[in-house]
């Protein structure tokens, strides 16, 4: 079962590349932690109740509710345009994301260490890249944290790998979690659309002491 829900979030990753509109970035997040609530609790059932009832309330109340709430509320208050605005077209994205899970692939078949779980080496890395490239195909800054969230599930998904062994990891996932929620918050929400009118990188050029 966990193997078909980071089936079911890779593909999600594919489909991020080719998402024109903010809000559909929103519901791919939300999307993803409905899917890693779903993993941590059939693979973090063995560790002590405590921590695990911790991860699960962080992946359902953050990663699925209260981020993908808070980032729709951003764009609403800033007036920033619905759409994404990638660089590169949908289809040269799809290829890209795709070149991406396949490099994963092969790079975890090349690595023989029993430790290490494939699957969820591939669908870690392939997050990683995934997000890295949203951050640097897209044209404003919301996309960016997105992309930066993007990332952020993947050091989780990475830190679920060893989870039952090392459950102190896996916490310190989640205090990432809400470092980047303050940060949101902290930026976004103080009204960054008075300086930035549409939230545009390529206005950061313009910025001066």
């Amino acid at each position: 079962m966990t193997n078909v829900l980071l089936i079911i979030f890779t593909i999600s990753l594919l489909y991020l590349g080719i998402a024109h509109r903010l809000l559909t970035y929103i519901k791919i997040l939300a999307l993803q932690g409905v899917l890693l609530f779903g993993i941590a609790f059939i693979d973090l059932i063995q560790i002590d109740a405590i921590n695990l009832a911790f991860v699960l309330l962080e992946t359902i109340i953050f990663k699925t509710i209260a981020i993908p709430f808070f980032l729709n509320y951003i764009i609403k208050r800033n007036k920033i345009n619905r759409d994404a605005e990638p660089f590169l077209s949908n289809f040269i994205s799809l290829i890209i994301i795709t070149l991406i899970i396949l490099s994963t692939f092969i790079l975890s078949n090349a690595i023989n260490d029993s430790r290490i779980s494939k699957i969820y080496f591939v669908v870690a890395l392939s997050t990683l890249f995934t997000g890295l490239y949203i951050i640097l195909t897209r044209h404003k800054i919301i996309t960016h944290v997105m992309g930066y969230l993007v990332i952020e599930n993947g050091v989780f998904i990475l830190s679920l790998a060893v989870g039952n062994e090392m459950p102190m990891l896996v916490n310190l996932g989640i205090l990432l979690d809400v470092f980047v929620s303050v940060f949101i918050l902290g930026i976004f929400v103080n009204r960054i659309g008075d300086v930035l009118k549409d939230g545009d990188v390529d206005q950061l050029k313009n910025l001066k002491d």
